[in-house]
This record gives C-alpha cells, sequence and structure tokens, in this order.
C-alpha cells in the first residue's frame, strides 16, 4: 500500500500577498503531487487585490489572531499549555527563556498554532522566510513536537534590522532549510554553520508561459516589481532620459506599486519623459504575462539598497525568459545564476545609468540578439526552473517521509 501524505502547515507572515507569487506556484504545484496542506498566515492580507491562481488552491486558510492582543492573552495560553501535561510544562519553560520568543505577540501565536497543530494531526511545519514566520513555526513546532523547515529569500536575512545571533539560532534548529540561490546558499553557511542548507530555486508552472520568439516585437522596455529602492527603478528612469536623448522612440511601462512611486514620477516629469514612461500600477498575473510577452526587453537593474535590503532572484527575471523576453540586470545576489551575461541575458553594473541605456539599446537594435538570448534563457527554465521539479526537492530535503501503513496481518484459516 502507498504511504499516506503527512499533513504539512505553510506558515506566512501575510496570506496571500500580491507581490509573492512564488508561494501561491509553489502550493499549487505541492497539491498537483498530493500534497496534504494547510496554511496559517500571521496577518491578515491587505488591498483586497489578489491573483487569480490563488483561487485554485485547495488548502484551508487559517489566520492565527494578531490584532487586539493583550498581555493577559498571553499569560492565559501560557498557563493553558502548562497545565496540559508536563511536557507542557517543560515547553513553556523553554519558551520563556527562548530569545526568540521575546516578542509576545510571536510567542503567543506560536501557542496558538501549536495548539492547531495539535487538534488538526499536523506532521510538519514549512515556513517561507525567516523572520516573524519562521519564529513562529520554529516555536511552535517545539511546543507541539513537531518537525520544521524554513525557505529563506531575501531581506529575512540581508536585512540590516536582521540579528545574525537570531537568524543562525532559527537555521540550525530547522530540520532543513531551503534557500532560492547559490549565493544565498554560501551566506547562510557562513552566518549559520550548523545549519542544514540547501539551494532550490523558486520555480514556474511552465505550462502559463508560453514561449514566443521576440525578433518581432515593438520597441518597448517592460518592468516589474515592488517601487522600492531595492528594484533599481529610478535608475532605469535615467535611462530612459538617456535614450530619449539619443533619439530612440522606446516606451518604457512600470508595473507595480509601493512608496517610492511619487519620487519616480517626479523624476519622469523633471526629465520630460511623460508619455515614454508610464507607472501602470499594480496588474494581475494575466496581465503582467501579456505585457511581458509583448515587449522587445525587460529591464530589472536590481541594487543593493542602503538599508542592505536586496532581491535574492526576482521571479519576473523567470517570467520573462519563459515567455522569451530578453532581459537586462545586474550582478545582485543570485540574478548571474540565471542571467549568463551574453549567453541567457545582459549583466550591467548596479546604478549605471548609461551602461543600463546601453544594454537596452542594443537588445531594441539587435534583432539576432534577442533570439539568440530568448532561445537560451527559456532552454534553462525549462532545465532548472520547473516548479513541479522544485517542489519536489523541498518535499524530499525539508519534509519527513511520510510513513508506510503497517503490513495487514495474514487471516489464520480455521483448521476444521
Amino acid at each position: 500500500m502507498p504511504a499516506e501524505p503527512i499533513r504539512v502547515g505553510y506558515v506566512l507572515k501575510v496570506y496571500p500577498r500580491f507581490s509573492e507569487t512564488f508561494v501561491v506556484n509553489e502550493v499549487l504545484a505541492h497539491e498537483r503531487a498530493g500534497a496534504d496542506l494547510e496554511i496559517f498566515s500571521l496577518r491578515p492580507p491587505l488591498g483586497g487585490r489578489t491573483h487569480p491562481d490563488v483561487g485554485e488552491v485547495a488548502a484551508p486558510v487559517t489566520y492565527l489572531p494578531s490584532a487586539g492582543l493583550r498581555a493577559a492573552d498571553h499569560w492565559d495560553a501560557l498557563r493553558a499549555e502548562a497545565r496540559r501535561s508536563a511536557a507542557g510544562r517543560r515547553a513553556v519553560a523553554a519558551l520563556l527563556a527562548d530569545p526568540d520568543a521575546e516578542q509576545a505577540r510571536d510567542a503567543l501565536q506560536a501557542l496558538l498554532l501549536a495548539a492547531a497543530v495539535r487538534a488538526k494531526g499536523i506532521a510538519h511545519l514549512h515556513a517561507h522566510f525567516a523572520s516573524s514566520a519562521a519564529t513562529v513555526a520554529r516555536l511552535a513546532a517545539r511546543l507541539a513536537g513537531v518537525t520544521w523547515s524554513v525557505t529563506a529569500h531575501a531581506k529575512d536575512i540581508f536585512h540590516e534590522e536582521v540579528d545574525p545571533g537570531l537568524l543562525a539560532l532559527r537555521l540550525a534548529d530547522a530540520r532543513a532549510v531551503i534557500t532560492v540561490s547559490d549565493f544565498n546558499l554560501g551566506h547562510l553557511r557562513t552566518v549559520a554553520p550548523g545549519a542544514t542548507v540547501h539551494r532550490v530555486y523558486n520555480g514556474l508552472d511552465l505550462s502559463r508561459f508560453r514561449f514566443r520568439p521576440p525578433v518581432d516585437r515593438p520597441p518597448a522596455i517592460i518592468a516589474v516589481g515592488r517601487l522600492v529602492e531595492k528594484k533599481g527603478f529610478a535608475d532605469l528612469v535615467e535611462a530612459c532620459a538617456i535614450l530619449a536623448r539619443d533619439g530612440r522612440d522606446a516606451p518604457c511601462r512600470i508595473v507595480g506599486e509601493g512608496p517610492e512611486e511619487p519620487a519616480l514620477r517626479a523624476a519622469v516629469e523633471r526629465h520630460g519623459l511623460e508619455g515614454r514612461v508610464e507607472l501602470l500600477g499594480p496588474r494581475t498575473q494575466d496581465e503582467v504575462r501579456r505585457l511581458v510577452r509583448g515587449a522587445a526587453v525587460l529591464a530589472a537593474p536590481c541594487v543593493v539598497g542602503a538599508d542592505g535590503n536586496r532581491d535574492g532572484l526576482p521571479t519576473v527575471l523567470l517570467e520573462a525568459l519563459a515567455l522569451g523576453t530578453p532581459s537586462v540586470s545586474t550582478d545582485v545576489t543570485g540574478i548571474p545564476e540565471l542571467l549568463e551575461h551574453e549567453r541567457t541575458g545582459l549583466l550591467v553594473g548596479q546604478h549605471d545609468p548609461p551602461a543600463l541605456a546601453a544594454a537596452i539599446g542594443r537588445l531594441l537594435d539587435d534583432r539576432a540578439l534577442r533570439g539568440r538570448l530568448a532561445a537560451a534563457g527559456r532552454g534553462l527554465v525549462e532545465r532548472a526552473f520547473d516548479v513541479d521539479r522544485s517542489a519536489a526537492e523541498v518535499r524530499r530535503l525539508a519534509w519527513p517521509a511520510p510513513a508506510s501503513p503497517p503490513l495487514a496481518r495474514p487471516a489464520i484459516e480455521a483448521v476444521a
């Protein structure tokens, strides 16, 4: 008899989050493989927008209480856990002594999650991001006596507010740590040498990304991402100003929203780029695919922010290569693992608008280069970034193996 799948709880800070399509891609891949999942979100989603793919997720979603929590709630939950058993008393003592439980909200949510784990028969917890979701998953797993694992991305490991000691504590305590690039892998093995860390690239459901050669596309530029410093869109506006001064008619559309929007609009106006550079706001996944598929170039001029924040390996670059849109980006973190210069894309230095403009110009002018990079990029995505294979690697490396059912006892025939 085949082994029954274990029940796995996915722990996320916010679900669904409009910018985290990779989470939905991974969950759907697990479900296609027969995984038994439940999603736990520490915060409710904001803004009301979501992608249609979220509606295909079968896993139930539990929102752990987060707003309006009182100190009394914390102590009530601790007392309830301590009264449960001698093991519960030991778990409470360990929780109170744990440096990762200093935030009362995290500790209380861990207590509530542990109760849900026991009630729902969950055997393993997997967190996305090695920050608050990992803290709650780790503490809840210890309280409930189950294993846990985590996928580490970018801001959760590189931002200036990350406490290296607490990060190392979390990672060393996990059954396995997954991260999304070899660059991250090397960093985490330095930060947490006692942790079991594996690189598994985020993947795409390639059936949703039809490849179209880019040789006959109009000379349009597309960029997609949150309007934050690390995306480098300020440099893209400067590059578009250079292209305009050179007499190029190459419209640029930037998809996304975020705190940098006023500054970007001011830069567009300052350079007289109204009508040439458009800020389109957020768009659904289907709209993004249509816009990327219709452009001659995708620009992703990522930078390391002043606060240390940076991208891990932007999903939009995977999508562009899958769709056949040649891309220009920078050498931030894991990006060169996807965009090999002159083979699967073009790379320029950070904060270098003239080089960015020159690279975009090459792709706008050279149809053969666009075609060659697009074909090689699609081949790489098919080999290394298929979400079903990536999700299978997460299950193999990070989750406990399903328990095989007990063998049936042979029937004993009565002897006359």
